[in-house]
C-alpha cells in the first residue's frame, strides 16, 4: 500500500490487528496499535477489545488490565464486553480479588452485570469452596433480576458433586425443574458422576435412564467399574445412540487397565463399524495395553495401522512403545525400537512406516535399509 502511495486507514489497522491477535501474535498487534496512534489514527472500542481478548487468550491478563486503564486515560469507556473478557480470564487464573474488584467497578459505573460475570465468579468461588460467597452472589443475581440460568445451576451441581454433596446437588436439580429450567447434559453428567463417586451405582443408573429418556447422550466417565461402564455403554447403543470417540476411549482404557485386551479390541473394532475414526489417544491406549500384557507384536501392528490411517504419533505413542519391552525385561527389543523411533522422527512417516512393516515381517534387512534411508 505504502509503495503505491496509499495510506492505511482505521479499518486497515483494525483488520491487521485482529489478524495478528487471531494468530497469537499479540505483541506485534500492540506494536501496530502504537504505530497506528503515531500515524494520527485513534483506535476505537472494537480495536481495544480485540487486543484485550488476544492478551487474555495468551494468559497475559495483567497487561490486559493495564490496557483497560490506558483506555480510560485516552477517553474510551470500556463496555461490558471488555469487562467480561478480563473477568473471565482473571477467574480462570484464580485471581479472585482482582476479578471482584473489576466486578464492583462495573456496578459502580452503572453497567448492569450479565450472566457471564456472575457465572464466572460463582465458578471460581465453588472451586475454592467459598460457599457463603456463592450464596451471596446467587442472592444478588435474583435481586438484580439476573436470575440463575442452566449454566449457573450446572456449575453448582458439578461443584457439589465433587465435594461429595450429591444429595445437595440433587436438590439443586429438583429446584431447577420447579423453576421451569430444564437440566442439560452437563448437569446430568455431573450428577451421575457424583453418585458414582459415592459408590451409588443404582442411583447413577436412574439418572442415566432419565437422561436418555429425555433424548440426551450421556457420558459414562463416572462409572468406575468397567463392567458397569460397559452395561451403560451397551444401553446407550441399544437406544440408537452412537457413542462418541471419547466414550469409546474411556471404556477401552478401562479394559486395558484391567488387562482385558480381547474385550478392548472387540470394542475398538466397533469404532469403525459405527462410522467413527479412532484418534491418537485411542491408539496410544491400545498400544500401551498390549505392551503391558507382553504383546509387543500386536502393539507394533496397532502402530502401523495408526500410521496407515494418517494419524501422526506423538511423544506418548513412542513412550508406550518403549515402555512395554523395558518393563518386560526385553532390553534389546527396547533399544531396537528406540533406534527406529529416532529415524521416524527424522524422516517422512510414509516411507519409514513401510520399512517398519517390512522389518516386522522379516522380509528385509530393516536396519541397513533404514540407515540408507536416513543417510539419503
Amino acid at each position: 500500500m505504502l509503495k503505491l502511495g496509499l495510506r492505511p486507514n482505521l479499518i486497515t489497522f483494525s483488520t491487521l490487528i485482529n489478524g495478528l491477535c487471531i494468530r497469537g501474535k499479540v505483541a506485534q498487534a500492540l506494536s501496530l496499535l502504537e504505530d497506528m496512534i503515531e500515524e494520527g489514527y485513534w483506535p476505537d472500542l472494537i480495536t481495544y477489545n480485540t487486543i484485550i481478548n488476544g492478551l487474555c487468550k495468551i494468559g497475559d491478563t495483567t497487561r490486559a488490565v493495564s490496557l483497560l486503564r490506558i483506555m480510560g486515560e485516552r477517553g474510551f469507556a470500556p463496555n461490558i464486553v471488555t469487562y467480561n473478557t478480563i473477568i473471565d480470564s482473571l477467574c480462570k487464573d484464580n485471581h479472585v480479588a482482582e476479578a471482584l474488584k473489576l466486578f464492583s467497578e462495573i456496578r459502580g459505573k452503572g453497567i448492569p452485570p450479565t450472566f457471564v460475570n456472575y457465572n464466572c465468579l460463582i465458578h471460581v468461588m465453588c472451586n475454592s469452596c467459598q460457599w457463603k460467597e456463592v450464596n451471596r452472589l446467587l442472592d444478588e443475581m435474583v435481586a438484580t433480576n439476573c436470575k440463575p440460568n442452566v449454566f449457573t445451576y450446572s456449575i453448582l451441581v458439578d461443584a457439589l458433586c465433587k465435594e461429595g454433596r450429591v444429595l445437595d446437588a440433587q436438590d439443586i436439580v429438583e429446584r431447577m425443574i420447579e423453576q421451569g429450567i430444564q437440566p442439560n447434559i452437563v448437569t446430568y453428567n455431573s450428577l451421575m458422576e457424583g453418585y458414582c463417586l459415592q459408590g451409588k451405582i443404582g442411583e447413577a443408573r436412574k439418572v442415566f435412564t432419565l437422561t436418555t429418556n429425555r433424548g440426551f447422550i450421556p457420558s459414562i466417565v463416572g462409572y468406575g467399574k468397567i463392567g458397569e461402564a460397559r452395561k451403560v455403554f451397551t444401553s446407550t447403543t441399544n437406544k440408537g445412540f452412537i457413542p462418541s470417540i471419547v466414550s469409546y476411549g474411556i471404556v477401552i482404557n478401562g479394559y486395558c487397565k484391567a488387562k482385558r485386551m480381547d474385550e478392548a479390541m472387540e470394542l475398538f473394532h466397533g469404532i469403525t463399524q459405527n462410522g467413527l475414526i479412532p484418534n491418537v489417544v485411542t491408539y496410544n491406549t491400545l498400544i500401551s495395553g498390549m505392551s503391558h500384557v507382553g504383546r509387543p507384536v500386536t502393539a507394533q501392528k496397532r502402530f502401523e495401522e495408526m500410521c496407515a490411517f494418517g494419524l501422526v504419533p506423538n511423544l506418548i505413542t513412542y513412550s508406550v512403545l518403549l515402555d512395554g519391552p523395558c518393563k518386560n525385561g526385553q532390553i534389546h527389543e527396547a533399544f531396537r525400537l528406540f533406534h527406529v523411533i529416532v529415524m521416524l522422527l527424522f524422516k517422512g512417516m510414509e516411507e519409514l512406516t513401510t520399512l517398519w512393516s517390512m522389518q516386522s515381517s522379516g522380509t528385509t534387512n530393516w536396519s541397513s535399509r533404514m540407515n540408507a534411508c536416513l543417510i539419503s
